[in-house]
């Protein structure tokens, strides 16, 4: 990703920390708020090298970074250690989520480049109205130093200063460490070669927020040393987290830990040209770094395959020493007696290597414009920058290390952009990548320069001409208060129905609260008197119009994470399956997971997509007339709905349930999931004439839905499956009361 601020550090782009040319699907988390947090924390890291935003605090509220007269905090022989890093941390007891979601005054808007725009509050809404946001405190700056030896804990670099600048001054930023979600030491464990791990164990364990470690993130790009050269820092880190390079699958915490690229800084300096269609290699090899094995490997197949590998070495008169973990620039140091700056010294000097056999002279990085794919092997260390300078070459990365955990892996498909064998089948790399076709070369290729170029986290996965919706990064979420459901009922003058519904709610053991969202402008809900008298929360909401989109708004109202939208006129599901649909949603929280099921079939007649509501074992959509989904998809709903649907749905008042299922599966390219046998859900009270769907338009109508909504998309995103979730023993002959769920009704 292009390199655009030169004062920002971070991610999958040109990071400018100024050390010398160093630098798919993952396991889903089962929250949301787990897989929004940790978004977060990957939006934070893309602010860190790309900057932007603008502070939520005022000037004098800010930390100050100034580095003169820092204190110094001297740490005694007999002080404590932090405890050791502790290996199986999650996201579920590591990590104090009670700190987050805090609210403050403040307006919606901020941040650019899709990292701080969050989710435009209610309409009407003040930009002086709270705000749920995540918050990061910043320790002040001091120097740590050992009481025997005077013996400094870590040297400030530039880099790490850079970084805690661009968070100190980005909208995240909190002076208050009690409205904080996440904490960040201003102890620079950048390179574990310049610090003393000892020391900075101790000087986190005196952290007075540090707390084991809960919520805290420590940055990493260069961990272990010789000769075991660990995939992780080698500091007593507790709970932390680790934002690092070259973690392993065995070091790595999936969704609490977040791998980062190793930084290539040759590329501050270097502009590759990835719009060379001719391309006179197959594959190029140009590390100094691997090892004797691989290398003796790469050199016989050189020998059988000359024209189809570069394999390049030391020149015999090195023109310039690269390696792979140069030491970070200290603020404020000199590296060198030279007036040169390191990057200016950079810029001077070519790395020049040579090919095996004949010698000749190729300059790097650019030599990579030659090549289709590149040999990204692994090192001492697992991770290495020659991915970073293949992606800018527009060169395929044929990544070689087994175990390594790719950069932001558990939201970056890494299979769209790179070749991936194992270390003991480099022998047969080349028929491997002869067996590749053009068109997928072309798309891998493509994809590359989109991950490269991409400063958004939602925009990584997505090709830049699909048109689909986007998941927003922000959401205005915070742990819930109260596990289970809400019930959000959308009626307009079905009272007699309406109360019915209620009662039978009421009954479920998961319900915590009833929305009821009155959809009638011409006269007003009941008295709150004449409602029924339940046990749960019950709230009637107004609205300003009588819009079918009212069904998912993200009102403030709903505080849990489920939400169960349902008609007024849908009185005949009992608690259990309904108790029952909730504990399937758990199970797939971002899903939605329903009662009535339909699904769409093309119609070779007429060459389009048809409705079909009859009672087949196919589905590809669960109405939302009945169903279970995540309180997410009423933000997307609302917010990042593609072409006009929404207001399409709002003004043919029908298709909002179609809508929601595209909006779902065009995401998660999952389907829906029917609960229970149940398929008839017509209300024996109402009379036809009193319901939307007796119709007779009402098929064709929704059967125009699916075929506008397909065009609007670019592609058919609905999946049609045969699945049906029951109870365990439901239809068993079975003791009733060994069976959880025993009314679960029929068809």
């Amino acid at each position: 990703m292009k390199n655009v601020n030169k004062s920002a550090a971070v991610g999958m782009s040109v990071l400018p920390l100024k050390y010398s040319t160093a630098l798919k699907q993952a396991v889903a988390p089962k929250s949301e708020l787990n897989r929004w947090l940790f978004g977060f924390v990957v939006a934070l890291v893309l602010l860190v090298w790309f900057g932007g935003g603008s502070s939520s605090e005022g000037d004098s509220e800010r930390l100050s970074l100034d580095l003169v007269d820092i204190p110094q905090i001297v740490l005694d022989q007999d002080a404590e250690l932090a405890r050791a890093r502790n290996r199986n941390c999650s996201y579920w007891d590591c990590f104090n989520v009670y700190r987050c979601g805090k609210r403050s005054v403040g307006g919606g808007g901020g941040g650019g480049g899709g990292l701080g725009g969050g989710v435009p509050g209610p309409a009407g809404g003040s930009g002086e109205e709270q705000q749920e946001r995540m918050s990061i405190y910043v320790y002040p700056l001091k120097e740590f130093v050992d009481g025997g030896s005077h013996k400094q804990a870590f040297q400030l670099t530039k880099e790490f200063y850079t970084i805690l600048k661009t968070i100190v001054d980005s909208p995240y930023y909190t002076a208050n460490p009690n409205e904080a979600c996440l904490f960040v030491p201003t102890l620079d464990t950048l390179n574990q070669n310049r610090i003393d791990v000892n020391l900075v164990g101790k000087a986190l364990a005196s952290l007075p927020y540090w707390e084991n470690g809960e919520n805290h993130l420590l940055f990493n790009f260069i961990a272990g040393t010789a000769p075991d050269y660990n995939t992780v820092l080698d500091v007593n880190t507790d709970r932390a987290m680790i934002l690092g390079s070259g973690f392993d699958s065995w070091t790595y915490r999936p969704g609490f830990d977040l791998a980062l690229p190793m930084y290539s800084a040759i590329l501050d300096h270097h502009r590759p040209r990835r719009d060379q269609e001719f391309r006179k290699f197959l594959l190029v090899s140009s590390q100094l770094n691997i090892f004797q094995r691989q290398y003796r490997i790469m050199q016989e197949l050189t020998y059988d395959y000359g024209n189809d590998i570069l394999l390049l070495q030391r020149c015999p008169t090195s023109t310039v020493k690269v390696e792979a973990e140069a030491s970070l620039v200290g603020v404020g140091s000199s590296s060198s007696s030279s007036d040169e700056s390191p990057e200016e010294m950079l810029k001077a000097v070519k790395d020049v290597r040579c090919n095996f056999p004949q010698g000749n002279e190729y300059e790097y990085p650019s030599v990579l414009e030659n090549g289709q794919f590149c040999l990204v092997a692994r090192g001492v260390r697992l991770s290495q920058p020659t991915l970073m300078d293949a992606l800018a070459s527009g060169c395929i990365p044929v990544i070689m290390a087994d175990n390594l955990v790719l950069p932001f892996g558990e939201v970056l498909d890494w299979d769209l952009v790179s070749i991936r064998i194992h270390e003991n089948n480099l022998h047969s790399v080349i028929s491997t990548l002869k067996a590749v076709s053009k068109e997928r070369v072309q798309e891998l290729r493509a994809q590359g320069a989109y991950y490269y170029d991409r400063q958004t986290y939602n925009h990584w996965n997505v090709q830049k001409t699909q048109q689909s919706t986007q998941n927003p990064l922000f959401l205005p979420l915070i742990a819930p208060k109260s596990q289970g459901f809400t019930a959000v009922i959308l009626t307009y003058d079905r009272i007699e129905s309406l109360f019915i519904l209620i009662q039978k709610l009421a009954t479920v053991p998961s319900l915590q609260k009833i929305l009821v969202i009155w959809n009638n402008q011409k006269k007003s809900p009941p008295h709150p008197s004449l409602f029924p008298k339940i046990g749960k929360p019950l709230k009637v909401i107004q609205t300003a119009a009588n819009k079918l989109s009212n069904r998912f708004y993200p009102y403030e109202e709903i505080e849990t994470e489920a939400i169960l939208t349902i008609d007024d006129d849908i009185v005949m599901l009992t608690a259990d399956e309904l108790d029952f649909g909730y504990e399937v949603w758990r199970e797939f929280p971002d899903r939605i997971v329903g009662f009535p099921s339909r699904t769409h079939v093309w119609d070779n007649a007429t060459n389009r997509w048809r409705y079909e509501s009859e009672w087949t074992n196919q589905i590809s959509m669960v109405l939302t007339g009945a169903a279970f989904h995540h309180k997410y998809w009423c933000y997307a709903y609302t917010y990042s709905m593609p072409g006009n649907i929404k207001q399409w749905v709002d003004d043919h008042m029908n298709c909002e349930d179609i809508a929601m299922n595209f909006l779902v599966a065009n995401v998660t390219n999952k389907p829906p999931i029917k609960v229970a046998p149940r398929k008839k859900f017509k209300c024996p009270e109402c009379t036809n004439n009193e319901q939307l769907s007796a119709d007779l338009n009402h098929m064709v109508e929704r059967s125009a839905c699916i075929n506008r909504f397909a065009e609007i998309y670019g592609t058919m995103p609905l999946k049609t499956v045969e699945f049906r979730a029951d109870p365990v023993l439901f239809k068993d002959n079975f003791p009733e009361k060994l069976k959880r769920f025993n009314d679960i009704g029929s068809l």
